[in-house]
């Protein structure tokens, strides 16, 4: 993969350090590959990720979300169990991980579920009412002729 510079944006823009700051760490970093996982979109506000987590139990799993970050780790407490018994071939993982995903903005996490060694996780797109898009009306009449002549009456007194 070939490495961009973004220094160049970083000193001709204001108020996208999250967003380049998150572009220049694609650039650098490989995705995580264990486990593996799916991210779908259900319906326009609603997604689920997926994590194949085969030997992980509840209390093996941690699932946080700070700001715009859900961070899912997962640590088998029983090494010595494993330790003790004897395969003849271990295909299934159980090693520990830590998979960050990055949300947009007023995505929240909703639940999660672990089922049949998958782990789902509900996702939904909260935006605030002040963010949603407003039909803005025309009033036939114009512009409000009170408030033009209050301004024109307080120009004239200074």
């Amino acid at each position: 993969m070939s490495n961009f510079n973004l220094s160049p944006l970083f000193r001709t823009s204001v108020g996208f350090d999250r967003i380049l700051n998150m572009m220049d760490d694609l650039t650098e970093r490989q995705p995580a590959s264990y486990p593996p996982y799916n991210i779908e979109m259900l319906a326009e506000n609603n997604y689920q990720i997926t994590m194949a987590i085969a030997g992980f139990a509840e209390e093996n799993i941690d699932i946080q979300q700070e700001q715009n970050s859900l961070i899912v780790t997962g640590k088998i407490a029983d090494a010595k169990v494993t330790k003790e018994r004897k395969f003849l071939h271990k295909g299934i993982a159980e090693r520990a991980f830590k998979q960050e995903f990055q949300l947009e903005d007023h995505v929240k996490v909703t639940g999660a579920a672990l089922e049949n060694g998958l782990l789902h996780i509900s996702l939904v797109r909260e935006i605030p009412e002040a963010m949603k898009p407003r039909k803005i009306t025309i009033s036939s009449a114009g512009i409000d002729n009170k408030a033009v002549e209050q301004k024109s009456s307080i120009i004239s007194s200074i």
